[in-house]
């Protein structure tokens, strides 16, 4: 797909509003669409397929990029129902805010490093042209400096955080915004083509994606089977919150009625979002400086193992082969397989982290880095580092019956499957050894 010339485009002049879809792709109940509709009788959507992000993809069947292409497609047809449309672009965003000339242009909040010096920058350039840029928080209840110790300094346990996080909550937080009553405020334009996959430079997948579905009789049940991977005991919801075709808003009013403990995820999301926004370092680096100093071993080929599900340990090659096959793995097996990754290898928590980043469909950088950081010790309250997780007393508690890892490793029973990588005996002790000189 050639880069959209807005210069040559007729859509966008003074008198039209641009929302910037991002990380909300909902027209329901969305902060920021409801201001810009509600502001202005031109609202003209826009999405941005940014070329700085798919840059740093190598795999060109990208489970996710299809999923956005699709919530995209979706986000079409909804808008086209009320005679307006989205249009698609392709390139860097600030290549192509540089040429538009629009009223003003309105958005959702981002934390991320690379997303808050984009906005900065954009920002910027748009008011140095007399262009408002207004952006609004969505995609969390709580953000920034919402929730604060009583010094006024951001909290880095999780347990004080939810307790603060709880009693700040009212009606208010939860409040849905009522985006359909300004529905007519979308310009009215003949529909815009998308651009394909193939325009963008990626494949199809034939990926089965998780429903937009809110099933209560997952949530109700959840805090007695969510650690059972066998099972569906968990809502399957991450990639629909990560890129916002479901709204925080809505799961928070649910989890107050249903279930606590699912509660506390959505809590543990506003609370890993508001440690990258105070202590954007987390992102490279260890969150205590310590751990910063020890000596990983990364071994080549035992890293290929364990990105391939080959370990001998099955409950660890279970959860990587889920992974590679489906985008998916879930979240207890996640803390399992990242343990063992640090802990039994001696491998940098980076590398597991980014390799996630490759794979996981619901890839949040905010989660995804304080999982890692809290499997590896390092980050804000994070597991002790003498806190090992024994692979086969995980199995013995959570897949007792074996019906999880028989699904991902067939030949666990047999001469085929490999054998264990590294002794957990051994591996324990070794990992308390090198931490122990870490950290001293």
């Amino acid at each position: 797909m050639k880069p959209f010339k807005p210069e040559n485009h007729s859509l966008i002049d003074s008198t039209t509003t641009l929302f910037w879809f991002r990380r909300d792709l909902r027209l329901e109940d969305n902060a920021g669409l409801y201001h810009a509709l509600r502001e202005s009788t031109q609202v003209l959507p826009i999405f941005i397929f940014d070329t700085t992000i798919l840059g740093k993809l190598d795999d060109k069947a990208d489970r996710r990029v299809e999923f956005i292409h699709h919530s995209v497609s979706v986000l079409q047809q909804q808008l086209e129902e009320l005679g307006s449309s989205l249009l698609v672009l392709h390139g860097t965003p600030s290549d192509l805010f540089k040429t538009l000339q629009p009223k003003a242009v309105y958005t959702n909040h981002d934390y991320e490093p690379y997303a808050r010096q984009r906005d900065e920058e954009i920002k910027t350039m748009l008011e140095s042209r007399g262009i408002d840029f207004h952006t609004f928080k969505d995609q969390v209840i709580f953000e920034k400096d919402e929730v604060l110790k009583d010094d006024s300094k951001p909290y880095t346990v999780f347990t004080p955080y939810s307790r603060k996080w709880k009693t700040r909550l009212n009606a208010f937080y939860l409040k849905s915004y009522p985006t359909k009553k300004y529905f007519r405020s979308f310009k009215k334009v003949k529909s815009i083509p998308l651009p394909s996959l193939k325009d963008i430079g990626f494949l199809e997948t034939g990926a089965i994606f998780p429903e937009r579905m809110v099933r209560l009789s997952i949530i109700e049940k959840y805090d007695q089977q969510r650690n059972f991977p066998a099972i569906r005991g968990t809502t399957q919801l991450s990639v629909h919150l990560r890129f916002g075709t479901i709204s925080i808003r809505r799961l928070a009013q649910v989890a107050l009625k249903k279930n606590e403990v699912w509660l506390n995820e959505l809590i543990w999301r506003d609370f890993y979002h508001m440690i990258l926004w105070h202590f954007p370092q987390v992102e490279s680096q260890a969150f205590k400086p310590a751990y910063d100093r020890i000596k990983w071993h990364n071994n080549e080929d035992e890293f290929s193992a364990w990105c391939e599900g080959r370990t001998g340990y099955p409950i660890v090659d279970a959860g990587m082969r889920e992974l590679n096959s489906t985008g998916f793995m879930h979240n207890r097996v996640r803390m399992i397989v990242a343990s063992f990754l640090t802990k039994h290898l001696l491998i940098d928590w980076r590398l597991g982290e980014a390799y996630f980043a490759k794979k996981l469909l619901d890839f949040d950088l905010a989660a995804n880095n304080g999982g890692w950081q809290w499997a590896a010790g390092s980050g804000c309250d994070a597991a002790p580092y003498f806190r090992v997780f024994n692979p086969a007393l995980q199995t013995e508690k959570f897949d007792p019956d074996h019906q999880y890892i028989k699904k991902w490793v067939p030949e666990v029973d047999t001469k085929e499957y490999a054998k264990p990588i590294v002794d957990h005996a051994f591996a324990r002790e070794r990992v308390l050894k090198i931490y122990k000189e870490a950290l001293g």
